[in-house]
């Protein structure tokens, strides 16, 4: 309040009209999501009357006990994602850093060369077609976990961001761990990555979101419905008669009882409920990686 009273006219304007703008963006962020939730909570004859709203209407969990009915089939896409998002986030942090790191290095005489290259892919490419001959032909991918961590394992952007944050690590660093006899392994992960949390908490995040909401690669190389992607689960749900009328047959409902609208707003919740509640704890870290690396970079 202290600083409030001592500011200008037109800083208190600006401040205003700032948070006003901030707080408008924020409820048009979080307004879809809340209703998603309270639809999911909501009777299907409720839905169809009235339209979706901001309030549970005739409070129900059918939608939820058809879905979990069954849950043999929600459970194992769980584990397929849940396996895919670790293995790819795990192994695209290491890759996307390491080559962050090594194009940084002053004394590495390629890497403004090697830095165009990889720059060139996200401007032109060869297409899906060659790429597609390229895994399921030569790479035999189809119907391997392989299939959907493999493809989105290396991120130019996460380079790119990569390198920018760590050209502002000082130099002095490495030349002291070269000093002391360690090698550039050593120094990269002991050193440098320590010093490095912010981007890459922020690079595992982008990663993991890109794997947690794929249903891409499952629709292109998946053909086992075991090996199904939870977001490629949902797609096929959502988007399919078939399966719907499928779900009605296991869960003994008929075509009155069975709450398809609630049923794909619950599906959506359950899907997006775990990132939800994992994004708080890397904000800070999402936060500073990304700016620090945007300005360096």
């Amino acid at each position: 309040m202290i600083v409030w009273k001592n500011m200008s006219v037109q800083e208190k304007i600006f401040r205003a009209v700032g948070y006003l703008l901030i707080t408008l963006f924020a409820a048009l962020c979080l307004i879809p999501f809340l209703i998603i939730i309270a639809s999911s909570f909501s009777s299907e004859q409720y839905i169809i009357q009235n339209g979706y709203s901001l309030i549970p209407g005739e409070l129900t969990l059918q939608s939820y006990a058809a879905i979990f009915k069954n849950p043999v089939k929600i459970l194992r896409a769980y584990g397929v994602t849940t396996i895919v998002t670790v293995t790819g986030t795990a192994l695209g942090i290491f890759i996307n850093t390491m080559t962050g790191y090594v194009l940084q290095r002053k004394d590495f005489q390629w890497r403004n060369k090697i830095s165009f290259y990889f720059f060139f892919t996200t401007l032109f490419s060869g297409g899906i077609v060659p790429w597609y001959i390229l895994c399921v032909k030569y790479l035999h991918l189809n119907d391997t976990l392989f299939a959907l961590f493999l493809p989105s394992l290396v991120s130019v952007w996460n380079i790119l961001l990569v390198k920018g944050f760590m050209a502002g690590v000082p130099y002095e660093i490495t030349e002291s761990g070269k000093i002391d006899g360690a090698g550039d392994f050593t120094i990269f992960v002991r050193l440098i990555l320590p010093l490095s949390k912010p981007v890459v908490a922020t690079i595992g995040l982008f990663t993991a979101l890109t794997y947690w909401n794929d249903w891409y690669n499952s629709m292109l190389f998946i053909n086992n419905e075991k090996m199904y992607s939870l977001q490629y689960l949902l797609y096929k749900l959502v988007g399919s008669a078939q399966e719907m009328r499928r779900i009605m047959d296991e869960t003994g409902m008929n075509m009155e009882t069975v709450p398809i609208e609630s049923m794909k707003m619950a599906l959506t919740v359950v899907v997006t409920g775990p990132i939800v509640l994992l994004y708080p704890f890397v904000q800070k870290y999402f936060v500073k990686g990304l700016t620090v690396g945007a300005v360096k970079g």
